[in-house]
């Protein structure tokens, strides 16, 4: 394996990582914004307003995404496996 292999595998894992963990951060951040304008428009600013909305719809958009994170995964794996197999 060269080094041009090696930085286009790293490439791929990069962007298979961000494929995966980019959709719940976006979800994460967009009711974040939502919150903090609730709070800033009607001066409540209780903590746990932030944290419990936020945790809730970030692990229901992780079991809703759950099967497209698992295939993004899952071919990734697939073509590990099979450079693993052209290596040898």
């Amino acid at each position: 394996m060269n080094e041009a292999q090696v930085m286009d595998f790293a490439r791929e894992a990069v962007f298979t990582m961000l494929k995966v963990a980019t959709p719940i951060m976006i979800v994460g951040l967009i009711v974040g914004l939502v919150i903090s304008l609730f709070q800033a428009l009607t001066s409540i600013q209780e903590m746990t307003l932030t944290f419990v909305p936020k945790i809730l719809v970030v692990f229901t958009s992780l079991l809703v995404l759950l099967p497209y994170m698992f295939e993004t995964m899952q071919r990734f794996m697939e073509s590990v496996a099979d450079r693993i197999v052209g290596i040898g």
